[in-house]
């Protein structure tokens, strides 16, 4: 099992991994093109309203709940007694067309009215905006924002259909342990985006109006990717509404608490977007640089270690194996950590270099690079949090507990309401982001303590002294790289290749430094073998 984990870790690490750098270049364009401005507050804003419900109907919540009982029905499968590909897949492919077409069904309604009611969610959402159009009238800033955004909106919000049956079929492939292709396929939105942006602003109003339509494009483009290797892989069924079978039935009760489970960081994050939009021009926009350079660790490690550990977590259950269940969240804690300590500390020495040598080109200014750093200083304290998450959840999901994650996560989101409230009318923007961070430790800490209490998982005293010595190597990383690097006035001085090589050389020596001190401190290859107790 051990090796299989591995192997198909860095698949998916590899694959996420060419998707966070043209993730990083899609990023670039939009800095290059728009800024911190108007037009690009509002395609963020755009944007992340059908993110929200991507979350809820795709990639989150159903994937916790569909994930489970489609590897129960595929364990069920592999262990009957027909013969042949054809037989064996019998219930699992029956299961597929049933939740599909359910689905189907659903998404195709809440995508209508999205883009029917797209002014009540910018309203809803974008409520600063809203008001000063109230007040001021369409030619206002504000005013300027609602009118876009809603326009916007009905051109992002059908990416919702698409992005859900390319979250299912990613499922149906990962279940089956292709994990390679749907940790590839956020590439092709991310090369949609680049193209229309560089592309389609002479062909569409602003350059808002292109990328919006190349959120547009990536959708169809993932969807129709996927299925030659349904197809492959004999999966490929006719959808079908089954609102009372058995399969759908199991899958219903599982999402809706996972529903609330999912939908509390979203909604943390869209209330960051409301209280933002009665802030400063620009503040959406910092916040969204800030976590895109969050993102390229997280979801390198955090959410392709998950992508694994999920899975895998589903079928031990299923066997009845404790033992190795509990070895694998292990595994888990321990990947995460050998990466996610080096990626907080080089981060947090690298911010503004990083921020200028990638943003600060066109309308990103110098300035942008301050606001941004900020922001990103206050999510990097929260990184590890947000990385232990995405491992510690699986544990409650693959035993088809979903209750006790949206029990924690309702806590979490109270916790991140009361400390917007108090944060943010003392730091602006940067309150936000500290909120954020706060309640995902809390989240963290209360995930952990759950699996702890119930005997499912524990943090050995080798384990601990695992990560004190990363922890330690990381420290000394840190050190290093900020001997090697030079103040902010120096790094602006530098042409754009002198920056790059400046930051190779520091990032390069840093790793090194930091491997080279992990391994004198004891760390070794087989201390990352599951090893299951017997």
């Amino acid at each position: 099992m051990s090796k299989k984990l591995i192997k198909s870790g860095v698949i998916v690490s590899v694959m996420t991994l060419v998707s966070r750098v043209l993730g990083l270049v899609r990023d670039i364009v939009i800095a290059n093109v728009m800024g911190a401005g108007v037009m690009a507050d509002v395609f963020l804003f755009a944007n992340k309203i059908p993110n929200f419900f991507r979350r809820l109907f795709a990639e989150g919540a159903f994937a916790q709940a569909f994930v489970p009982v489609l590897s129960e029905y595929h364990t069920r499968d592999e262990l009957g007694e027909g013969k042949g590909e054809a037989i064996k897949l019998d219930q699992t492919r029956q299961l597929i067309a049933q939740t599909s077409g359910t689905l189907g069904v659903i998404i195709t309604l809440v995508t209508l009215f999205g883009m029917l009611a797209s002014p009540l969610f910018v309203m809803l959402f974008g409520g600063g905006w809203f008001i000063d159009w109230f007040k001021n009238g369409p030619e206002s800033v504000g005013g300027e924002k609602f009118t876009l955004a809603a326009t916007l909106l009905k051109i992002t919000f059908p990416y919702l259909w698409f992005i859900s049956f390319t979250a299912l079929a990613g499922a149906v492939l990962n279940t089956m342990g292709r994990f390679a292709v749907s940790a590839f396929t956020p590439v092709l939105l991310n090369i949609a985006i680049i193209i229309m942006a560089i592309f389609g602003a002479d062909y569409t109003q602003s350059p808002a109006h292109a990328l919006a339509w190349g959120v547009f494009l990536g959708g169809v483009i993932q969807f129709f990717f996927q299925i030659p290797f349904l197809y492959k892989a004999k999966v490929l069924v006719k959808p079908r509404w089954s609102w009372h079978s058995d399969g759908v039935i199991k899958i219903r009760k599982l999402i809706v608490p996972a529903l609330f489970g999912v939908s509390v960081t979203q909604i943390n994050l869209l209330l960051d977007t409301l209280i933002a939009s009665f802030l400063i021009t620009g503040s959406i926009s910092w916040l969204y640089y800030a976590d895109r350079l969050l993102e390229f660790p997280l979801g390198l490690f955090g959410i392709g270690i998950a992508t694994v550990v999920l899975p895998s977590l589903s079928k031990l259950h299923s066997k009845n194996n404790p033992q190795e269940f509990s070895a694998t969240l292990d595994w888990g804690i321990k990947v995460i950590s050998l990466f996610g300590w080096p990626a907080l500390a080089g981060l947090m020495v690298l911010a503004q270099p990083i921020i200028m040598v990638l943003f600060m080109r066109g309308e990103f200014s110098e300035a942008d690079v301050l606001q941004v750093s900020m922001a990103l200083f206050a999510y990097l304290s929260g990184l590890l949090s947000f990385m232990f998450i995405k491992v510690l959840a699986p544990g409650y999901y693959a035993r088809q507990d979903t209750k006790t994650p949206v029990k924690i996560g309702i806590k979490a989101m109270v916790a991140n309401m009361v400390f917007n409230v108090m944060l943010a009318p003392l730091f602006g923007y940067v309150g936000l982001a500290m909120a954020t961070t706060l309640s995902a430790t809390l989240n963290a800490w209360m995930l952990y303590r759950g699996l702890k209490i119930s005997g499912v998982y524990h943090l050995s005293s080798a384990t601990k002294l695992f990560i004190v010595k990363l922890m330690s190597a990381a420290l000394i990383m840190a050190w290093v790289v900020y001997q090697l690097s030079a103040e902010f006035t120096v790094w602006l001085a530098m042409s754009v290749t002198e920056q790059i090589i400046q930051l190779i050389f520091c990032i390069s020596l840093g790793g090194l430094s930091y491997f080279i001190v992990v391994f004198l401190l004891g760390v070794r290859l087989n201390d990352f073998s599951v090893k299951s107790e017997k």
